[in-house]
Parts: structure tokens; sequence; C-alpha cells
């Protein structure tokens, strides 16, 4: 009996099943440390426990993007380990803040299935939910990757694709209890815009750019114990290239963005989002965002901003399709989310 696991391909997922990953990870400083070494991120809320409790919560939490990318690399060595792309993500929902010393699980249900007309790959649809050691969900979302088949000859499944909407409502954005930005220190916090300063349209060019190392990226993908072929394995591809981790991107265009929305204090919801195009080695990481819509949420001095955020290795500010609808081929991530900002 084969003692190692080759990880599942497409014709091995059936709709419905729920998959338990391995391994449980307590987490503690150490990784937010290492996630502000490898990102430039600053937002205030992540980097001081003053500044937290100030803010009504019990002290710092986690980075929003350490639980997401903890929970997806435990779902990694069952759902994408011979995955060709990640294509990309809907319905993502922070429930609950990451606290050092939280123990993080997740698990996931295949709620769609669909073979390429190839004959060789599949699209597989999951929802993943990350728990802490007291069993509650403090992240879900959908996610959809392209995975190899093993056994050509293997019957398609029957076609089923979830309907997903295009945007978490504004009402089912979870708030963390005790928030409160009534009292926030702008100062502190490092630029003055608040809610009212952003219109529906607006843009904003971050400005600055960093160049991905294969180290770095490596190290960052190992940190999330994403076992992924393509991103370690030069066979896994047939140009021999490593493809950065696409959370990796994701964390880059995030901190980046703090340079215009500082104050987007805490991301609470992860509307879609695509890998437009792969990111190598060397690539120039830019980003832009686009304001696409604005919430008022009960909660004393909070509102809600859904922004696009656009991940780039070069081109214009603010160029995203060609004149044929697709992404322009510099456009790496489109990503919409709502994150929390003081009013």
């Amino acid at each position: 009996m084969a003692k190692t696991n080759p990880g599942r391909f497409f014709e091995d997922y059936r709709v419905g099943e729920v998959i338990r990953h391995a391994v449980p990870r307590t987490v503690a400083e150490g990784e937010r440390a290492l996630y502000h070494a490898l990102y430039p991120a600053r937002h205030a809320l992540y980097s001081s426990d003053a500044f937290a409790a100030d803010c009504g919560l019990e002290g710092s939490p986690l980075d929003d993007l350490i639980a997401f990318h903890i929970v997806f690399g435990k779902s990694v060595p069952d759902i994408s380990l011979n995955a060709v792309a990640n294509l990309g993500y809907a319905q993502g929902r922070w429930l609950a803040p990451v606290y050092p010393g939280d123990t993080l699980r997740s698990e996931s249900e295949v709620i769609g299935l669909k073979q390429n007309s190839n004959g060789k790959t599949g699209v597989v649809y999951v929802r993943t939910t990350g728990f802490n050691q007291n069993d509650e969900p403090v992240l879900s979302y959908v996610r959809w990757v392209m995975v190899r088949k093993n056994d050509l000859e293997a019957a398609a499944p029957e076609t089923q694709v979830p309907d997903l909407p295009d945007a978490v409502a504004a009402e089912e954005l979870v708030i963390p209890p005790g928030l409160d930005f009534s009292g926030y220190d702008f100062g502190l916090a490092g630029e003055p815009h608040r809610f009212g300063d952003y219109e529906v349209g607006e843009r904003i060019d971050h400005v600055d750019g960093v160049t991905i190392e294969e180290a770095e990226h490596m190290i960052a993908t190992r940190l999330w114990q994403n076992t992924a072929k393509v991103h370690f394995d030069t066979s896994a591809r047939p140009d021999g290239s490593r493809l950065i981790y696409g959370g990796h991107v994701i964390s880059m265009a995030r901190a980046l963005s703090f340079n215009g929305l500082a104050n987007a204090q805490m991301i609470v919801a992860l509307n879609g989002g695509a890998h437009a195009n792969p990111c190598l080695a060397g690539d120039t990481v830019r980003a832009w965002s686009e304001v696409l819509d604005k919430a008022e949420t009960g909660t004393p001095g909070v509102g809600a901003l859904r922004l696009r955020l656009v991940a780039t290795k070069g081109g214009a500010p603010f160029a995203l399709r060609g004149e044929d609808g697709k992404y322009l081929p510099e456009v790496l991530l489109d990503l919409d989310y709502w994150a929390l900002i003081p009013t």
C-alpha cells in the first residue's frame, strides 16, 4: 500500500463531499513579524496593540491575509496539489479576528465540477472554511481551481457550476465585536482620509512598486504550508519557471495600497477575484484601486468601502482590459473586497 500522497486529480472529486484538511496550526507573533518582513504592511490596527485597543479590540489581530493564507494553505494538498492554476474567488467573509495563540484548521466542501473541453483538466469549485480552536468559523470563501486529470479515460462528471453572487451584501459584513472608530487617531494611522473623503468611481494610483524575488516568494509560500508543485518544482511547468503564489501577489498589492488607503484597516469580505496573468520572479508589482461602493455599518465610527485592487507588472495606471474585453497581459490580479474605514 502506497504511503505517500500523490494529491487528488480532477476525477477524484465528488460534488457534496467535505474534506477535512491537515494540519492544525497555532499562530503567534512570529507570523506577524515575518509577514511584515515579506510585505510592506503598515496598517496600524495590525501593527500596534495600543492602537487596536483604542479601537475597542482586545489587542492587535493578525493581518486578515495571514488568516486567509493559512486557511488556504491547509487546503492545497487536498484541492490544488495537482493544479494548473488557481482561477478565482468569491463569497469570502472574515467572520472573527485571529489573535496570536489561536489555532486554525480548515475544511472544504466541493460545490461544483466542470471538465474542460480538452479532456485533460477540469475546474473544481470548493467552499473552504477556517475554524479556530473553539470550532468558531473565522473565514469562509469560495474558490475555483483548474486541476489535471490522471486518468484521461475517466468519464466526465455532470457539470455543476455554482451560482455565485457578484458581491457580499453590505448588511452581511461581520463587524468584530467591540470595534469602535469614533476615537480613531488619524495621525498615528498615517493619513487623514476618512470614509467621506472617498467617492464611488474614484481611482487611486498607489505609486510604489516591489520587485518579486524567487527566495522571498518561496519563503512566504512555505510559511503558509502551501505545497502546490508549480510554486517550487521547475519541472511542474512547461517553461521551467516557478509560478508565484497568487496570494503573494494579493498581499503585496494590499500592502502597497497603504499609500492612499492607510485607513482601510480591516478586510471583511472578498467579493471576487481573478489571477489574470501569471506572476514570475523578477516582475515588479504595482497597484491601483477603484472605489466601487460605500456603505454605513451602524457601528460607531465605522464605514465600509468596496474596493477593486488591481496589481500589474507594468503598463499605464488604471489600464485593465483591452478592446477585446480580455485582461491586458500586464495585469496580474483583479480583486474586489470590502474594507472597514473610520467615518
